[in-house]
């Protein structure tokens, strides 16, 4: 790759943007678009995708490659579920995207295994696409409408990064691993320490750490905000592409010497000791040795934060003739169906039965709240990348994360216990140098000829998509609800066991909107109509389910207005035509009450200008680019493209 002009030496970053920048200039907050070469979707979000594929009237997908993956909701509890998944499979079929089924494993783990290639750009309707950075991608989670556009052959507009290069020293040491690391970097940084942020990862410690370590390091970069994580394609990479017969994808990437960094951060591995995060968010780390002794009910193993062979291993190598507490529920998630294969191969599956594990499908599961809800108020430890309240499908949790020797160390004891207590030797383990090859349930795209034959196959349980009108010039609203910060969107619209099954249904799905928080707000802004909702610091982190976005729309949402917003919730906003305002002044939060009335007047004009907005005296702001302002005046994306077609 060419270095971006007139820099000098450039980063890993910097190339790989450059080499597909197709609009705008890369300064940082400028936006950006890029030309997208692969795209992920899964099926919690993939529904809405393939709607909007249909909406937009698309032939076929244009990226070099597509995928969609059935890993979310894989409770079949009635005949929703299912339908959905008739429903992907025929559009994928339609629109030449490859079609990953049920119990074919999590995508991220699962796409780096047979998809991922060194170099290329992926957008992924999915907060941890950003995963695929441990393969050196320039990997971005996204709404699914950018994901349809980018199938569609638009480019992805992203604000433009700071890069924040952390390197990395020394040797992690025993009973210290790749989830460590990152929760060393939330533990300094907190939750929305990475917003408009790439995290680049470089320094001599870098061959010590495999690539799937490097995906759990690059998987939780979603919980720090950070727009992706991206690693060096080396050794290791080669290491794990050839493992997967697939060395020929392999290309060397790295940043240049002397390259510089907008930021610089270091972490001696050969300091780290095992840390968790409390309940209730990733970013509320401490040392396993501050909560040691606090009783533990449930240990789940698995999700794509952790979803590698080693990571199964060392915690089958930990019971290996030894038996789980007696009070504990240890819960193992495999996280591919190759990966499955291999535990199976290695022996772990049986030690693991014996010691008392329950072995569950591939799939998210627990992760996404689709059941092993942990019992109220007892405590749960999971290798899972977060840990919202309620995300568990338990609305009064006590979800700590973990990494799996400190998971498997709990699991024996009964508490939360350091692992370097326990006196055994650590794990001696190493993956195969080939690992299973199972492409059979892959099902690959159709010839143009044969997908153009294909009918959708929609159950009556699948809906559509809402009609959005355009902004209006003068609003009044009533504030529905006020909330704090860090507002996530599994609480603003859930994804467990009982609502997913709707997913394809909005106006049944809106039934959940906010229910972790004001389980009033569906009926009560079904009566406001239009309505506004007041937020705190980074309104919106976590999943990029536009959901978030859609079903508050289709309940009457215009506008909101925070001190700050997460970066994919925010362009989801745009998307569906809510407008998103940041007060001038933060201290202006507290003079917005739920239940007062706003007036905005001129908002067409001062939309489209930029200019600043002022309702009841608060002075108000926007950060949309002029692409995003003409989006939420016509409504949305959708209605903009649907109207310029017809035009």
């Amino acid at each position: 790759m060419a270095r971006a002009e007139g820099r000098g030496p450039v980063n890993l970053a910097q190339k790989l943007i450059s080499a597909h920048l197709v609009g705008g200039e890369m300064r940082p907050g400028e936006e950006i678009g890029l030309r997208i070469d692969q795209a992920l979707i899964q099926d919690a979000t993939g529904t809405m995708v393939m709607l909007e594929l249909e909406a937009l009237g698309l032939d076929r997908v244009r990226t070099e490659l597509a995928a969609q993956y059935v890993d979310h909701n894989l409770l079949q509890s009635d005949e929703r579920n299912m339908a959905d998944h008739l429903f992907l499979r025929s559009a994928c079929q339609r629109y030449g995207i490859w079609y990953s089924p049920p119990g074919n494993g999590v995508s991220h783990p699962t796409h780096m295994q047979y998809f991922g290639v060194p170099g290329k750009t992926m957008a992924g309707a999915d907060s941890h696409t950003c995963a695929a950075g441990s393969l050196g991608m320039l990997a971005i989670g996204v709404g699914g409408l950018e994901v349809a556009m980018a199938m569609a052959g638009q480019p992805l507009y992203v604000t433009m990064p700071r890069i924040w290069g952390v390197r990395l020293t020394g040797e992690l040491p025993d009973w210290v691993s790749a989830k460590d690391v990152i929760l060393e970097l939330l533990r300094r940084q907190g939750v929305s320490g990475g917003v408009h942020k790439i995290i680049e990862y470089h320094g001599p410690a870098l061959g010590t750490l495999s690539a799937m370590d490097r995906h759990v390091i690059a998987n939780m970069g979603a919980e720090l905000g950070a727009t992706t994580s991206v690693f060096p394609s080396d050794e290791r990479v080669l290491e794990f592409l050839d493992a997967q017969g697939r060395a020929g994808d392999h290309v060397e990437l790295a940043a240049d010497p002397d390259a510089g960094y907008d930021l610089q951060d270091e972490i001696d591995l050969s300091a780290l000791e095992p840390l968790i995060a409390r309940p209730g968010s990733p970013g509320n780390v401490v040392p396993v040795l501050e909560a040691a002794g606090e009783p533990v009910h449930q240990v789940v193993v698995g999700s794509s934060a952790n979803p590698g062979l080693r990571d199964f291993l060392v915690v089958a190598e930990m019971l290996r003739a030894r038996q789980v507490h007696p009070q504990v529920s240890l819960e193992i998630n495999p996280t591919s169906r190759q990966i499955l294969a291999d535990l199976a191969k290695s022996g772990a599956i049986t030690a693991l039965v014996e010691a008392g594990a329950r072995i569950h499908q591939t799939g998210c599961l627990g992760c996404i709240g689709m059941g092993q809800a942990p019992a109220v108020g007892r405590n749960s430890l999971r290798t899972f990348p977060r840990n919202f309240p309620g995300r568990s499908g338990t609305r009064d949790d006590s979800v700590w994360l973990c990494s799996p020797e400190t998971a498997a160390a709990a699991a024996l004891t009964g508490a939360i216990t350091d692992p370097r207590a326990l006196g055994l030797e650590y794990p001696d383990v190493r993956p195969p140098r080939t690992v299973s090859a199972i492409t059979g349930p892959l099902q690959p795209p159709l010839p143009i000829e044969r997908a153009r034959q294909v009918a959708l196959v929609k159950a009556d349980s699948i809906g559509s998509l809402p009609e959005l009108d355009p902004l209006p010039d003068s609003l009044t609203l009533p504030i529905v609800l006020k909330v704090g910060d860090d507002v996530s969107t599994d609480e603003i619209m859930p994804a467990g066991a009982r609502a997913l099954p709707y997913r394809s249904n909005i106006a049944a799905l809106a039934g959940f909107a906010f229910g972790q928080i004001d389980e009033t707000y569906p009926e009560r802004a079904r009566a406001a109509g239009p309505h506004a909702i007041v937020g705190g610091r980074n309104y919106g982190q976590g999943s990029s389910r536009e959901h978030a976005a859609i079903v508050p729309r289709h309940l009457g949402l215009r506008v909101v207005i925070a001190k700050s917003f997460a970066r994919i919730h925010w362009q989801n906003l745009a998307n569906f035509g809510v407008l998103a305002l940041e007060f001038a002044d933060e201290a202006d939060y507290d003079r917005l009450a739920a239940g007062a009335e706003l007036r905005l007047d001129g908002l067409r004009e001062a939309v489209e200008t930029g200019s600043e907005i002022t309702a009841d005296g608060v002075l108000l702001r926007h950060r949309l680019s002029p692409r995003q302002r003409a989006m939420v005046l016509a409504g949305g994306w959708i209605p903009q493209v649907r109207s310029a077609v017809h035009r």
